[in-house]
């Protein structure tokens, strides 16, 4: 077996077994599951290279992050959205980025846009991400620089270059 392909039956077997979960183990079910898994195991190849190991403990760890992280956040915009007393201090807020531009830039800026109380909005040409924020007082570029290292264990990759 070619060196490529080992590194695709992992992925294979991983989507194929999600497949199974979903659907269940029957003859009928394995004639779109098996097909499917190809196709994505295909996809998943032009987007995550082999030797571009995902990392299980560290996908695991940003996920949770990603949650608790979260959760807190709704929370404060609750408190913020009710709390009569409590202004809101909107704004635009220019941060570094240390992934580079690419599929691994995308996927975080598009995880990030997920958490309450910014928003990845635009990129300025120096690489730097520009969020708008709901309290800019908030520090914002250490929060990121944090989110960028947990990103880049969960990809199992020490740098954060694409």
């Amino acid at each position: 077996m070619k060196a490529s392909a080992r590194s695709l039956l992992p992925r294979f077997v991983a989507l194929l077994v999600f497949w199974l979960m979903l659907e269940g183990v029957n003859p009928a079910g394995l004639l779109i599951g098996v097909p499917a898994a190809v196709l994505a195991t295909w996809l998943a190849r032009l987007l995550i290279p082999p030797g571009g190991c995902i990392s299980p403990v560290g996908s695991l760890a940003f996920c949770a992050h990603f949650l608790w992280s979260s959760l807190l956040a709704g929370i404060d915009v609750a408190i913020r959205a009710l709390h009569p007393r409590l202004p809101l201090r909107t704004g635009l807020v220019s941060c570094p980025c240390g992934i580079s531009r690419g599929w691994r830039r995308e996927l975080f800026l598009t995880a990030s846009s997920l958490m309450p109380g910014s928003l990845p909005v635009a990129e300025e040409a120096d690489g730097q991400v520009i969020l708008h924020a709901l309290d800019v007082n908030q520090p914002h570029a250490r929060q990121m620089e944090e989110n960028e290292a947990r990103f880049a264990r969960a990809l199992g990759d020490r740098r954060l270059d694409a």
